[in-house]
């Protein structure tokens, strides 16, 4: 559930002060992971590769507690949980959002992933968890290959956002450079920074 907090009442009060009212409080950070692993699971277990990353993108976020307060509109809001969002190509030929929660068993949230997904893409319906979750955004342009992407700042949206493309081969590796934009209100650098290498991590103990 999401339930409104007092920024005065949290670790996030001198950045609220800071930042809820910057002009632009979006911050970006690019980093290349070693996705080799992810790919080596994703053909072994036959699972797809965008659904691996984004269970290892909420596992890397869980323990990480500026993750569960989020600003919306001009109040900081609390979450129980996170779910990651993906962008789902429907059956209209256009794309749709998926929320899908994260659950540290990965069979459940690979049924997850293949039932909400399939359900989006038939009903070319949005599935809106931003109501219960603190909702992770992704977007993967495997079209082709990118070095990092520089979101908007709408003021409406400030969930954190992670964006990659295709990843690329270097000798016998795999690579695959990430784009993660986040609101600095709801954290720094350094708790970015953090999730980052959570999530290098958690790409290498996939098995």
């Amino acid at each position: 559930m999401a339930r409104e907090i007092h920024p005065e009442e949290t670790s996030r009060a001198a950045a609220y002060q800071l930042w809820m009212k910057a002009p632009n409080p979006m911050v970006t950070i690019f980093k290349t992971l070693d996705v080799t692993n992810i790919r080596r699971v994703s053909k072994r277990r036959n699972m797809k590769f965008n659904m691996l990353l984004d269970y290892c993108i909420g596992k890397a976020a869980v323990p990480i507690k500026e993750f569960y307060v989020l600003p919306v509109g001009d109040k900081l809001m609390e979450y129980d949980g996170i779910a990651v969002n993906t962008i789902v190509k429907n059956k209209s030929g256009e794309v749709s959002s998926c929320d899908i929660p994260y659950t540290d068993d990965l069979q459940a949230f690979h049924r997850d992933y293949l039932k909400y997904t399939t359900a989006v893409a038939e009903s070319c319906r949005d599935r809106d968890l931003s109501d219960v979750c603190m909702v992770i955004g992704t977007s993967a342009i495997t079209e082709t290959e990118i070095d990092g992407v520089v979101g908007m700042n709408s003021g409406i949206f400030n969930n954190p956002f992670m964006i990659w493309g295709r990843y690329r081969k270097r000798w016998c590796r795999y690579y695959l450079p990430v784009s993660f934009q986040f609101h600095h209100t709801q954290m720094d650098g350094a708790h970015a920074g953090r999730f980052l290498e959570n999530l290098q991590k958690e790409i290498e103990k996939l098995h």
